[in-house]
Order: structure tokens, then C-alpha cells, then sequence
């Protein structure tokens, strides 16, 4: 019996006909989800047959009905987290970018960040009945990310900042922080009177309503940072929604874009980039800088690939100013799930001598890197756990 479902697991990975050496041969929903598999990966036209055993190209032609069938059936036959790369492999191997313009298969794929991402990069050339569609998608991939993401990237940055203000000299008993002075002062333990004689205070800091760090999210939309241009618009609002922080939000690519003031709905974030084009990563860290006016209090997190299409000499000497001025200046290659794509080695190699670390983050551990900044802990050392 595990014999034969090992058998039929191969014939569907092979795709083959009958006669392609397992000798299985498919019933009922094995053929449906061979046909829908056969009409991305086979070599035949779709799901309606031909090609079997040619060489694997796609078939799913330029037929909107069909792609409408299809995207139900693989919707009703596999998990969305198949559904979602088999999606993305079709608009990858079979152009499909244009069919997304229709409202109609906007309304039948399983929104996900790959698709965000390329429905930005076609915000520009969206007929006005998809944009609606386009939104619905786009917001409800959002939604489900903040709920995701928010509540630990609250949480974290306000542990950091907590602990970033504590101070060593607490004014008033009700200022101890007795659990950690109690720690820090274990070595003072006296056994025969049963107590910790203190000689080091350590203390809550006041809560403030100031602000306390200033933040700038510089993020490349260049094509290939899609996933990243959508994660980092929803770790901006987060960020801007909390009144310790003072988030500020800018695109590039070989133009600068501040949207800042659109922090508030993470959906017009998005729609504001223009994902594709060049890149000035000198122009857009130009105009950051006259974004910061507090250095020892700032962070600025620049986003990119490093591919740099301005003046590279230029960009690595804003930065130098930036660190000596006291800013912690973090370079991502990558925000996203995939892992640090192709980037320039040599310029990650250039910030890194001036201790600006460049590596890929994951969604997930952002709220921990911000942390680690807040309290201007070793990044490169942050890094290196969490690879």
C-alpha cells in the first residue's frame, strides 16, 4: 500500500503519460489536479490536454476564462501556501500580468505578498475598473500581515525604549527597578543576615511622552525588492503609529518620494511606490539626512539591493557622516522571507568597514532588530544569531 502511494506520488511529480514507468494510472481528483499542474509546468495547452512528455513550458495560453478555471481548481485542490507559488510561477513563466488587470482574476487568486508586489508594479498602468479590486487584494494581504506583525513590533521597540531610559541614580523608591538591582547586586549577598546589600541602583526611567528615537525607513523600489517595498510599508505605519517613535517614511528610485504623511493607511503607502526603474541610493540617503535632526537619537534603515546607479563615492561618504554624527544606520538587503537576493557585494563590503553591516532580515525578526538598535546593541553580532 506505501508502495503504491509513493508510485503515485511520482507519476504526479513526473507528469508523464501511463506509460511513463510507474504504471499508475489517475482517477477522480488525481487527474484534475494533473491537469492543473500539466497546464503550468507540462508542455502541453492547459488543462484541456496535449503535450504530455514534451518538454515542460506552460499552457496555460492567454485565455481568461481558462486561467479563471484554472486558478479555482488549483484553489480546491492544493493549500494556499502551494496555491500562492504556483501563482507566482504562472505570472513569472506565463506573463499573466496582463490578465491581472482584470478585475475578474483579481477576484480568483489568493492574494499573498508576491502578488502585491507585482500589482504595484502595475499600478501605474491599471485600468480604472481594477484599481478597486487591486485595493481589496492589497488590503486584505495587509491586514493579515499587521495582525501578524504589529503586536510584536509594539511590543519589542517598547521594551526597548523601557529599557534604553533606565538610569543608574533612581530619585525616589517607587524609581527602583528591584528585580534587576537585585541581580546586578547578587554578588553582594550576605548570608548571615539573609539580604543583598545593594551598591549599584538601577532604575525605571520616567515615562515620557516626548519623543524618544527617531526612525527613517529609506526603502529601493527597484523591481527586485517587491516583497520588501511591502513589508517594510506595513513595519512603517506600526512604527508610526506609536508616539515614542518618530517615523519617517521615503521611496527611491532615482527620485525621492516622501510618504510620510500617508502612514497612517499602509494600503496608500504601498500604492504610493512605483516599484521598476533605477536606482540613487546617494540622493535618497541626501535627502534623509535633512530628515535628521537629533543623530544620536536616530536610526536610519536603508533598504536595498546596494546596486548603486548614482554617485557610489558620494553615498559612502554620507554614511560616514551619518555614523561619526551618531546615527545608527542599518543596510537591508532584504526584508522579506526569500533571503538576501543578488546585491553588491562591494558596497556591502564598503559599509560594513565603516561598521554599518549589510544583511537580509525576515519579517519576524524585524521587531528584535529594532530593538537591538534602540539599545545600539552590536549589529553585526545580531546578525550572526540570527542568519
Amino acid at each position: 500500500m506505501q508502495t503504491d502511494e509513493r508510485l503515485r506520488r511520482w507519476r504526479m511529480v513526473l507528469g508523464g503519460p501511463d506509460c511513463d514507468g510507474t504504471g499508475v494510472r489517475l482517477t477522480g481528483d488525481d487527474v484534475r489536479m494533473d491537469a492543473a499542474l500539466e497546464a503550468l509546468y507540462g508542455g502541453g495547452d492547459g488543462p484541456d490536454g496535449g503535450g504530455r512528455g514534451r518538454s515542460r513550458q506552460g499552457g496555460l495560453g492567454a485565455s481568461a476564462p481558462k486561467v479563471a478555471r484554472w486558478l479555482g481548481d488549483i484553489r480546491a485542490y492544493f493549500p494556499s501556501t502551494v496555491v500562492q507559488v504556483m501563482q507566482k510561477d504562472a505570472i513569472e513563466r506565463l506573463n499573466l500580468t496582463e490578465l491581472l488587470l482584470e478585475p475578474e482574476m483579481l477576484e480568483a487568486v489568493e492574494p499573498d505578498v508576491h502578488l502585491v508586489g507585482t500589482l504595484l508594479s502595475l499600478n501605474r498602468v491599471m485600468p480604472d475598473r481594477a484599481k478597486e479590486s487591486a485595493r481589496a487584494v492589497v488590503r486584505k494581504v495587509v491586514g493579515e500581515l499587521e495582525k501578524r506583525l504589529a503586536q510584536r513590533t509594539r511590543s519589542a521597540v517598547s521594551g526597548a525604549l523601557d529599557r534604553s531610559a533606565r538610569v543608574q541614580r533612581p530619585r525616589r523608591p517607587s524609581d527602583v527597578d528591584w528585580h534587576r538591582t537585585i541581580r546586578a547586586n547578587l554578588r553582594h549577598y550576605l548570608p548571615e543576615r539573609g539580604t543583598v546589600v545593594p551598591e549599584r541602583l538601577i532604575g525605571y526611567g520616567r515615562r515620557q511622552q516626548a519623543v524618544k528615537r527617531d526612525v527613517v525607513l529609506a526603502i529601493d523600489q527597484s523591481g527586485s525588492m517587491a516583497a520588501s517595498v511591502v513589508y517594510a510599508g506595513v513595519f512603517g505605519a506600526v512604527l508610526g503609529s506609536m508616539r515614542s517613535l518618530r517615523t519617517s517614511l521615503v521611496v527611491f528610485d532615482t527620485a525621492v518620494v516622501d510618504l510620510t504623511d500617508h502612514l497612517h493607511d499602509p494600503v496608500e503607502v504601498l500604492f504610493g511606490t512605483q516599484l521598476g526603474g533605477g536606482t540613487d541610493i546617494n540622493r535618497a540617503i541626501a535627502y534623509c539626512q535633512g530628515l535628521i535632526t537629533r543623530p544620536r537619537d536616530s536610526i536610519l534603515v536603508l533598504i536595498s539591493d546596494l546596486y548603486e546607479g548614482g554617485n557610489r563615492k558620494e553615498m559612502l561618504r554620507r554614511v560616514a557622516e551619518l555614523t561619526s554624527a551618531g546615527v545608527q544606520v542599518i543596510a537591508l538587503l532584504a526584508l522579506s522571507d526569500e533571503g538576501a537576493p543578488a546585491y553588491d557585494h562591494d558596497n556591502a563590503a564598503a559599509l560594513a568597514a565603516m561598521g554599518v553591516p549589510a544583511f537580509a532580515c525576515t519579517p519576524d525578526a524585524f521587531p528584535d532588530l529594532m530593538a537591538a538598535a534602540i539599545e545600539r546593541r552590536d549589529l553585526k553580532e545580531w546578525a550572526e544569531r540570527h542568519k
